[in-house]
């Protein structure tokens, strides 16, 4: 019988585009203006979690491709390196998406697609069980192709007979269109009030010109 350890390491990764829309959804904020670190902290403090370690990783478009965007990243991500966060970031791709128009018309615009994110938080999560860096994985997003990678958490941790928790967190609201958290997972829902806690403080956005 795998023993439920007392002190409980976790190590928290995040999906910075999924939390953001999340956020969106439900509260309307139209820029990611959370602060990580203390989203992590926050949730770990309501079940008594050691955080151990924060992992960030979002998407970003190049200057060329989208300025406002860029700079805004930039300046984000190295505020977190700052904290003592990790982050990955990969450069977004473009590509052309048809829509419908008024009077049937359709018209494309290009699009910037992530691609790969949700498998480096794969492979990370894995790495880390693996090598018994933390007994709870904090997942902050709703992505149910990271339900793959909670099913073989279980694997493991039957396997090694060692007891792992794997939970996914996500701002919550009655305007929320997706109200699930990742299958397979403990469901963390995270309040308005209790978001709100955790703004960050500094504006990364650029001046306009």
């Amino acid at each position: 019988m795998r023993a439920e350890p007392i002190s409980k390491r976790a190590i928290a990764f995040i999906d910075g585009q999924n939390l953001f829309h999340a956020a969106k959804a439900a509260f309307g904020y139209t820029i990611p203006n959370y602060d990580p670190k203390a989203l992590a902290e926050l949730v770990c403090a309501r079940y008594d979690w050691n955080l151990c370690e924060i992992r960030f990783y979002t998407g970003v478009p190049r200057k060329e491709d989208n300025l406002f965007w860029s700079t805004f990243w930039s300046s984000k991500l190295l505020s977190m390196s700052r904290q003592g966060v990790t982050t990955y970031s990969r450069k977004l791709k473009y590509r052309d998406k048809a829509f419908a128009g008024p009077e049937g018309r359709t018209y494309t615009r290009a699009i910037g697609e992530e691609k790969g994110i949700d498998v480096r938080i794969a492979i990370d999560v894995i790495s880390c069980v693996v090598q018994d860096k933390c007994d709870v994985v904090l997942i902050f997003s709703q992505d149910q192709d990271l339900s793959e990678v909670a099913e073989e958490i279980r694997l493991i941790s039957k396997k090694v007979d060692r007891w792992i928790k794997v939970a996914s967190a996500f701002p919550f609201s009655a305007s929320s269109k997706n109200r699930r958290g990742i299958n397979k997972t403990d469901w963390v829902k995270i309040e308005r009030a209790e978001y709100d806690m955790c703004i960050d403080p500094r504006n990364h956005c650029p001046p306009k010109i």
